[in-house]
């Protein structure tokens, strides 16, 4: 009888799951889009009461005192160390968390409009910065890796110039990227689209012109009168010719700040704002000297003095296409178009000047607003403090904070995002 050598082979150890063995290894290995979402889905209360908080207590620019006392005591309750009154400005505040490495920031707008409250759904844009900060806090916090986040308590956007204060304090500086988003009528956009990630904004230049005459009593002395009055319609009307020389996307708008106080007295002090806006700064200013010659031509034709008074100015937003791109693939596909319809957000930002400091990222997305409900209005105000309009914000939040999570951990990419910017702002010199 032969035998039989039986050979007995061992069972298959399923093997645990490959450990990484460098940081880069680490990043590429763990689900940080999870992580970033689930940290913002896990805050959701506290982030939903700031909104309702903010759009509840409309406050106007450099007054958002309770915004900024709200989000101070939040983000302490929440374990963070946070500066008030931060940059020299009482109603910003900044919050920073990691160390070394780049810096990227978010910005909390939260300024309303007189009389209509938070008709630019500044609220949104604070919770969805509110948002994208937490879940960029959290990767940050469990890579260990280099790198910091920033969440910006920015006031005053509507007119009062807010970040370019924080610019001059150096909030922005050595940034590698700022991000915000911002919500607009959500009617202009069609279906399945519900947002646009590369927004082009116009630059804004912003003067008070003060035309100086002398009294008279209209009624006895009319001729020992010089008409400031007079200077204002000279101007307004010339301004108005002039606005059928310009190009289709530049805008030139007005009002009169004083003139005169009674019929019988000729105005001897009368003055006017208004702001002359283009593609980009350059041309801004470009138009700017033509809209100056309406006024000084004004001024001589009546005798009057005049004296312009500069206002804050924005420039025009220039969004980094990189992180714009990156924005799209973030959110959920066909959500977002890289484009956007020529007057779903139109008009300008202090943003405009912090993509002139760093690069850029300045979304925007769609809220359930109806014809004629649009940014500045009644209607949209109403609509932004809707249940709907937050959860919007909030997925806009999540696909934010993986641009910012991929700057901080995409060496790459952030240098060609650094790169890119670069090469823009020798266009924007150039006046392109």
């Amino acid at each position: 009888m032969k035998s039989v050598h039986l050979t007995c082979r061992r069972p298959r150890i399923p093997r645990p799951p490959r450990t990484p063995r460098t940081m880069e290894d680490f990043i590429k290995h763990k689900d940080w889009a999870n992580v970033i979402k689930a940290e913002i889905d896990a805050r959701k209360d506290e982030i939903r009461l700031i909104d309702k908080h903010i759009h509840s207590n409309p406050e106007l620019a450099y007054e958002e005192h309770k915004a900024h006392d709200a989000f101070v005591a939040t983000l302490e309750k929440l374990g963070f160390q946070v500066t008030p009154h931060a940059y020299g400005l009482a109603t910003a505040f900044s919050c920073e968390v990691g160390a070394g490495g780049r810096l990227i920031s978010f910005n909390a707008e939260y300024d309303a409009l007189p009389g209509i409250g938070h008709a630019c759904g500044h609220n949104l844009i604070a919770s969805s910065s509110f948002a994208a900060f937490l879940g960029v806090a959290r990767a940050l916090k469990e890579s260990q890796i280099p790198g910091r986040v920033r969440l910006l308590g920015t006031p005053a956007e509507e007119g009062g110039g807010g970040k370019l204060k924080l610019i001059e304090a150096g909030a922005y500086k050595d940034t590698s990227a700022s991000l915000m988003v911002h919500p607009g009528p959500g009617h202009k956009l069609s279906d399945p689209v519900r947002g646009v990630s590369y927004v082009r904004m116009l630059a804004n230049i912003k003067m008070r012109v003060h035309f100086t005459g002398r009294e008279a009593h209209a009624a006895i002395a009319p001729w020992d009168g010089v008409n400031a009055l007079d200077a204002v319609c000279l101007s307004y009307n010339a301004v108005s010719m002039l606005r059928q020389q310009i190009r289709p996307y530049e805008r030139i708008h007005g009002v009169f700040r004083s003139a005169g106080d009674r019929p019988n007295v000729t105005p001897a002090d009368c003055t006017v704002e208004y702001y002359v806006r283009s593609d980009t700064k350059a041309h801004a200013q470009a138009l700017w000297g033509r809209v100056k010659k309406c006024f000084e031509g004004a001024a001589l034709a009546t005798g009057c003095e005049i004296r312009i008074e500069a206002l804050n100015s924005y420039a025009d937003v220039r969004p980094s296409k990189m992180l714009c791109s990156a924005y799209v693939e973030a959110m959920p596909k066909g959500d977002v178009a890289y484009g956007e319809p020529a007057d779903f957000l139109a008009g300008s930002t202090d943003m405009g000047d912090v993509c002139y400091a760093c690069p850029g990222f300045h979304g925007a997305f769609g809220i359930a607003t109806e014809e004629g409900e649009a940014n500045h209005t009644k209607g949209f105000a109403r609509v932004a403090g809707m249940d709907d309009s937050f959860a919007r914000g909030q997925s806009c939040a999540k696909g934010m904070a993986m641009v910012g999570w991929k700057v901080l951990s995409n060496e790459e990419f952030a240098e060609g995002v650094w790169r890119e910017w670069v090469e823009d702002m020798k266009e924007a010199a150039e006046g392109r």
